[in-house]
């Protein structure tokens, strides 16, 4: 049989089939030991073949995992060395992000969406809380927007408590497997509840299967909002360090470098101080935002991966 992965705890996995049964499945062993440099062999969003047991406990057993066509990684916030994939399989990424109460910061964002860039996933902000902002605030985030927007990232502003801008979300889903993610407290959850009305019945269904009681998202999980549309809900991320991305292709991930790649003197440029430079001279002349630079600059040079 061949089903998606909806749910995953580490040891067991939640598969939903063709036909909408959910399988409470493991993977065997001979996964466990291909050498792969991940916490997790296998992740939501996953496409894989089972076999239902015949042990009459409704359980089911992973034999093959198919090709993954993009997939969102960090390092392993538990094993050294490690990286954690997040979610596989995924037509839009969407970050959470507030400017207030607390406030994402510039470095996380970058790094996310460099992250989406490396694995050639289509990714977006979604601007939250906007019931706080006061007009300067307001302000500063669509200048925000107008400097992603301008490189290639689409953005929106809502508010999960007025219950503004969540048809324009809904919208964006439709037809898709969308990853939202974001720090804790960004209000992410709020805006699940808004975007799958039944979030609660849908929970409880895969709550059976994972023997947890109430909805915490301590571990991804994939709702189905209508047929074709998909939301992949993921913990509150602390930090997010970039994977298996070498210095000298970086800069790569950063569309607005990336399009001045043959300019600089030197082929092997880093765009730290070498004279001749185009990533600079764009710096210097606002064509390239400081900000950007300088999450380019933390990254380069292994900067603390929460900021």
């Amino acid at each position: 049989m061949k089903g998606i992965v909806v749910k995953s705890t580490g040891s067991w996995y939640l598969v939903r089939d063709a036909e909408g049964n959910l399988h409470r499945a493991r993977l065997r062993g001979k996964f466990k030991i291909k050498g792969l440099k991940v916490s997790n062999p296998l992740a939501v969003g996953d496409r894989v073949e089972f076999e239902v047991e015949t042990t009459g406990e409704d359980t089911a057993v992973i034999h093959k995992i198919e090709d993954r066509e993009n997939y969102i990684i960090r390092q392993s916030t538990h094993k050294t060395a490690y990286s954690h994939i997040i979610a596989a399989n995924l037509d839009l990424a969407m970050l959470i992000v507030t400017l207030v109460s607390p406030r994402t910061s510039f470095g996380f964002i970058d790094r996310f969406l460099v992250t989406a860039e490396a694995y050639d996933i289509p990714a977006m902000l979604i601007f939250n809380k906007t019931d706080l902002y006061d007009e300067d605030v307001m302000e500063y985030q669509r200048q925000i927007s107008h400097m992603y927007e301008k490189i290639g990232y689409p953005s929106l502003a809502v508010s999960a408590m007025n219950n503004e801008g969540i048809d324009e979300v809904k919208a964006l889903l439709h037809g898709k497997t969308t990853l939202l993610s974001g720090h804790s407290g960004v209000g992410k959850s709020s805006l699940i509840n808004l975007i799958v009305p039944d979030l609660e019945l849908k929970t409880s269904e895969i709550s059976g299967f994972s023997d947890k009681g109430v909805h915490t998202t301590t571990f991804a999980e994939m709702f189905e909002i209508d047929p074709e549309t998909y939301v992949i809900d993921t913990p509150g991320i602390k930090e997010l360090g970039i994977v298996d991305i070498p210095a000298a292709e970086l800069s790569h991930f950063f569309p607005e470098m990336r399009e001045r790649l043959n300019q600089c003197r030197f082929n092997n440029c880093t765009h730290f101080n070498e004279p001749g430079c185009a990533v600079i001279e764009a710096v210097r002349h606002n064509d390239i935002s400081l900000s950007r630079y300088e999450s380019y600059l933390s990254m380069l040079h292994g900067g603390d991966n929460r900021k």
